[in-house]
């Protein structure tokens, strides 16, 4: 016999989880490459010079024995680093905190811990890809003539590094230059069908790469691939999206920072006081005193170049 609902009680209502998710995040990875930083800085200021002395021209004559040398004159350049004042924030109310199910004043510290990085990051990254040094994918010449078919391939990166090394550019820990690649870019360089291509070598040297679907370090580059590389829409040939691949050895990037009692090398997250009448608004924030630059622009080389798989 079947059974009927003899109650109209209605406590049947849906459950919340009360552990809070937050938007997909791609990692900041872009200060790896920022290691010329102050270590001897002379005072507390509102921006920092480095000098980079220039090398001596080569003195290959012979000496004369009874006359002396002629004394040639040192020169150096310099890079300033001004530093600017960032920073965010939020406030939570009192209502909110009251009536929400969920821990408001530790998620937004977590939205605001990350919007943080999020912008210091996009902040050097913007410095990186107006570097420049320039080269094109392809037949392409300029990024106006990038078509659909200039794909990043093995030899383009084997270019820039050739250009590194004649800059006599140092490499990073584990003598590899940092690559930062778009995972468009990289499906392109990974179906590279050429002797010399990232899977053939990987197949011989590398197979756990292979099977985690990355390049890693390849062509003496230790490629990062990340989504945070900016597209420029509709840039190339025919309306075709063109992706930015960097490549950087040591010395490319410059940090300058506040060395004054309360500052640092590291922004801070800032928890306002509460000054309106009732309390009710709580400020959280993240603050930070610190100056970007590229130091060597020879340090820095960017490819540009289409993607099989991007909006052609």
């Amino acid at each position: 016999m079947a059974h009927t609902q003899q109650s109209s009680v209605s406590s049947d209502t849906a459950a919340f989880e009360k552990l809070a998710y937050f938007a997909l995040r791609s990692t900041p990875t872009f200060e790896l490459v920022c290691d010329v930083k102050t270590t001897a800085q002379t005072h507390t200021g509102a921006s920092v010079q480095f000098n980079i002395y220039d090398d001596l021209a080569v003195a290959t004559s012979a000496l004369t024995e009874t006359s002396d040398v002629t004394a040639v004159a040192l020169s150096d350049g310099t890079v300033v680093v001004t530093l600017v004042e960032q920073g965010n924030a939020a406030i939570t109310t009192a209502k909110l905190r009251g009536t929400s199910f969920l821990n408001v004043d530790s998620d937004a510290a977590n939205i605001i811990g990350y919007n943080m990085a999020n912008s210091i990051d996009m902040i050097i990254h913007a410095l990186l890809i107006a570097g420049t040094n320039e080269d094109w994918a392809g037949n392409a010449t300029s990024t106006a003539t990038i078509d659909a078919t200039d794909n990043l391939a093995a030899t383009d990166i084997r270019k820039e590094v050739a250009y590194l090394r004649g800059q006599s550019v140092a490499t990073f820990r584990g003598g590899t230059y940092i690559g930062y690649m778009h995972p468009d870019v990289s499906y392109d360089v990974r179906d590279d069908t050429a002797v010399t291509d990232i899977i053939q070598y990987q197949i011989r040297q590398d197979g756990a790469a292979v099977r985690q679907g990355s390049i890693g370090s390849f062509n003496g580059v230790e490629f990062i691939e990340t989504p945070r590389l900016s597209i420029q829409t509709d840039a190339g040939s025919g309306s075709v999206d063109v992706y930015n691949t960097i490549i950087c050895g040591k010395q490319a990037m410059a940090k300058a920072c506040s060395r004054a009692a309360g500052f640092g090398s590291d922004p801070s997250i800032v928890f306002g006081p509460v000054v309106d009448s009732l309390r009710r608004f709580q400020p959280v924030g993240w603050y930070h005193l610190v100056g970007y630059s590229r130091f060597r622009e020879a340090s820095i080389t960017r490819i540009e170049a289409a993607s099989s798989i991007g909006a052609n």
